[in-house]
């Protein structure tokens, strides 16, 4: 029974009118009404959780979302967390978490993912860990590709945040469902997987009102200042190197 996921949509919906935010969602229609499924997710924002389970809200569904454990150890976040029975990941031992996955996929839940693990900086798809392709084999559900575009202009990593009454647009873009062998090739299916969330990523990005010419929320391969994945390389070690200095 959920007693806390309904006023925290509340909160969060309030959160959304004061924004301003304008959402746009594509293929609705592939959300299941019941059973299981996996929403495997896109990372560009801090809000991207909360954006993609509103986009799922119309087919009367919540969504259970794996979260760093550090989110559940917050004194205000935690008890929310577990209260609307989000999975908690230490990523120095996934096992739990994996088991605890299973779990609310063989209850008819819905668990959203996000392969990429981290905000992407660039804003496009970064490495993808395996675990949602190994979810979907054990459980046998299916996998809905999901893009959210957009939050980043709100809050992400190492950009300050904006709350701002902006009025952004949102798009969260969600494909077909597709099941994936039990047998399968868990190389090939992430392939799979990055190449159908690429596709979705274009056309999210297609459809967004905003050109962002030589804004920091636009990557660069579309004329926006975001670094590229070569210049991210050389940041991240120059931060690096600042830490040890400091």
């Amino acid at each position: 029974m959920d007693l806390v996921y309904p006023p925290v949509v509340k909160i969060v919906q309030g959160l959304w009118r004061y924004l301003g935010l304008r959402f746009t969602f594509i293929g609705e229609a592939n959300i299941p009404r019941n059973g299981h499924a996996i929403l495997a997710i896109n990372h560009v924002g801090y809000l991207d959780f909360a954006i993609a389970g509103t986009a799922v809200l119309p087919a009367g569904r919540y969504v259970r979302f794996m979260a760093k454990k550090e989110v559940f150890d917050h004194p205000i976040a935690g008890p929310l967390m577990k209260g609307m029975h989000h999975i908690s990941v230490d990523r120095s031992n996934g096992s739990p978490s994996f088991i605890a996955a299973l779990k609310a996929l063989a209850g008819g839940e819905i668990v959203g993912v996000f392969p990429e693990a981290t905000i992407s900086r660039t804003f496009e798809l970064k490495e993808m860990k395996s675990g949602v392709v190994r979810l979907a084999m054990e459980s046998g559900a299916p996998i809905i590709p999901t893009v959210v575009w957009g939050s980043q202009r709100i809050w992400t990593k190492r950009i300050k945040r904006d709350f701002g009454r902006k009025n952004f647009p949102i798009i969260v873009a969600m494909a077909a469902p597709y099941f994936i062998e039990a047998n399968s090739d868990i190389e090939a299916e992430m392939g799979k997987l990055r190449s159908k969330l690429e596709d979705l990523l274009k056309i999210a990005q297609s459809h967004y009102p905003d050109s962002g010419d030589g804004e920091f929320w636009q990557p660069a391969k579309l004329g926006g200042s975001a670094p590229t994945p070569e210049q991210l390389v050389e940041i991240i070690a120059k931060e690096k190197r600042e830490r040890e200095i400091n």
